[in-house]
């Protein structure tokens, strides 16, 4: 689905209760923005909100439309909804002329003081949704702001569902330790649920953390390849990707070499992907 493809005619105003730079200064700028909407908003964890930054008048474009996933669990008071979304500052290489241009929406966003106002819509679709099974159990893959999805899922799960006894892993990646958002020393959400004895965070860095280190994922994952690989033949298993295009490609080079083959992993992704165990929430 495109994001033209996305019905933006309910729209709402949402102020900016606060802005918090979340990420370390010598590291790219992201931000947690918590916005308050002056109605019983019905969205929940996992789903997506429309930003519709202002346009590029140049072009003939009145606003510049993008999602972002709501990053923690709504609170509701008062006929008002007050949630969170993090917001990494972007800027984008034109590939011909190697000009850098800022990304429209996520430097309007990082941009906004408290007080201000902006205009949104949605909710969209329910991105991760609970296993219908309560001993399910979970692989949880977030790079980057990728992980703010599961802060907000995972706070469900354990706070609204109390049926579940599921087990849960969860992969995070970073370039650095200071780029793990939620999951690092001062900022460390992911630990409320290290006594459920179910739950396991995992961090997945880059052996180079400098602007071009990839994270090694297999690093992360290889050593408990045996173990996912078992898994994800289970049919109770779900696994969630959350984060940048690329993590795709990379996590399927990864569990290819599990597999032994591209061929195998192809068949075991596309099994998981038809039973609706295999979700990716990309961008």
């Amino acid at each position: 689905m495109r994001l033209t493809d996305y019905d933006t005619t309910d729209r709402f105003t949402a102020r900016v209760v606060s802005t918090e730079r979340i990420s370390p200064p010598e590291v790219e700028e992201v931000r947690e923005l918590v916005l308050d909407v002056g109605r019983d908003l019905a969205v929940t964890a996992g789903q997506t909100l429309g930003v519709l930054a202002p346009g590029q008048a140049e072009f003939g474009q009145a606003h510049h439309f993008r999602l972002y996933t709501v990053a923690d669990m709504p609170e509701r008071a008062g006929g008002r909804t007050r949630l969170r979304i993090a917001v990494r500052r972007c800027d984008y290489i034109d590939p011909y002329s190697g000009e850098r241009y800022p990304g429209v929406a996520s430097n309007y966003l990082c941009d906004l003081r408290a007080g201000d106002e902006l205009t949104m819509s949605g909710p969209y679709g329910l991105a991760f949704p609970v296993p219908a099974e309560p001993d399910a159990q979970l692989v949880l893959i977030g790079m980057g702001t990728g992980i703010a999805p599961f802060r907000a899922f995972l706070r469900h799960l354990y706070n609204d569902v109390p049926s579940f006894r599921g087990r849960v892993i969860l992969f995070h990646g970073g370039r650095t330790g200071l780029d793990l958002l939620y999951h690092n020393d001062e900022r460390d959400d992911f630990a409320l649920y290290q006594d459920k004895g179910t739950f396991e965070a995992i961090k997945a860095l880059s052996p180079r953390p400098d602007w071009t280190g990839s994270i090694d994922w297999a690093e992360a994952i290889e050593p408990r390849g045996a173990e996912l690989w078992q898994m994800m033949a289970s049919p109770d298993t779900y696994v969630y990707l959350a984060g940048l295009q690329e993590i795709s490609d990379r996590l399927d080079g990864v569990f290819a070499g599990l597999a032994g083959s591209p061929e195998r992993w192809a068949r075991r992704k596309a099994e998981l992907r038809a039973g609706g165990r295999w979700v990716e929430l990309l961008y």
